[in-house]
């Protein structure tokens, strides 16, 4: 298709960035031109590893993988080992990867990548921004390349690491602070429209019935996230929160949104990583971010399923 839209995936698998990564890279109407892998999740040496194994046991072999940021830009390191386990994709058992990153730091990759793409290019990170973040400090000029940035992070209402902060925002938020200020066209899929996204039953007996061998990996990846999220939030149904942002970026009517302010707080030790979003317009700051807030779910779950019927 000559009007496929160039994206980059940013990640931290992480098992909804696993199915993210499935999503993206069977969707007619996405140019997947490489992974990037972040720390988030994980350590980096966890969350390349499981890109690496998703990827080979997708047969997604001409996908280039690139490692990049190790640690967050200023602070302390995090990890979501309660949610994601040991090795970050904790469940199935992968057979031994076929595929190596490449030789090339992500952040350069993306950098390049955006120079080139002069009919331009959507980042979508689904991890912490600091890959992103980096980027664009150390080539401003990318921004003129690039169309818009779609991640998963932040909330309007609620956090999901501290009271205040969601995961991937209190993980860096210098690094977050970076991308909201840069000027770029940003939506923000928060955790308000991903927990939308749950998995019931129904919904893992619709990937099962495909029953490839990608699908039922999925079907395995659900059971162990599910049993975390109830074990963790109580939740009846794990929400595949980084599948949301690609699905965005396929069909714009997989979430309605509201353009508003978003600020990241760097400077409260207790709301630390929080996106200070001006729902009603109360400040007088420009708005900078499309905030999704309602899911069309029967859409976003016919594009993963159609997606996970042709591995």
């Amino acid at each position: 298709m000559a009007d496929k839209k160039k994206i980059i995936l940013d990640v931290d698998p992480g098992h909804d960035d696993a199915v993210a990564i499935l999503l993206a890279a069977k969707n007619e109407k996405l140019d997947l031109k490489g992974i990037t892998v972040v720390a988030g999740n994980q350590t980096l040496e966890k969350t390349l590893q499981n890109t690496l194994n998703v990827c080979s046991f997708a047969g997604l072999n001409d996908i280039p993988i690139f490692a990049g940021m190790a640690k967050p830009l200023v602070r302390e390191q995090v990890i979501a080992d309660d949610i994601h386990g040991d090795s970050g994709l904790d469940g199935p058992q992968f057979p031994k990867s076929t595929l190596k990153e490449e030789d090339k730091h992500a952040v350069d990759f993306i950098i390049e990548e955006c120079l080139a793409a002069e009919d331009g290019i959507t980042l979508i990170p689904t991890g912490p921004l600091t890959n992103i973040a980096m980027a664009l400090i150390r080539e401003p000029k990318i921004k003129e390349n690039i169309d818009e940035i779609v991640l998963m992070g932040g909330s309007y209402t609620l956090g999901n690491t501290t009271p205040a902060a969601e995961f991937n925002i209190y993980v860096d938020g210098e690094a977050a602070k970076v991308v909201f200020e840069s000027g770029l066209d940003i939506t923000m899929v928060g955790l308000d429209l991903t927990h939308q996204a749950k998995a019931y039953p129904e919904i893992v007996e619709r990937i099962a019935e495909i029953d490839n061998d990608v699908s039922n990996l999925v079907v395995e990846l659900l059971k162990f996230f599910g049993y975390t999220y109830n074990r963790v939030f109580d939740f009846d149904a794990p929400p595949l929160h980084d599948v949301c942002a690609v699905a965005g970026v396929i069909d714009k009517d997989v979430f309605t949104s509201r353009k508003m302010r978003v600020d990241i707080e760097t400077d409260s030790e207790l709301n630390y990583g929080r996106t200070v979003c001006d729902f009603y317009g109360v400040v007088d700051k420009e708005a900078n971010a499309e905030v999704a807030l309602d899911l069309n779910k029967e859409l976003f779950w016919d594009l993963l399923i159609e997606a996970l019927k042709k591995y």
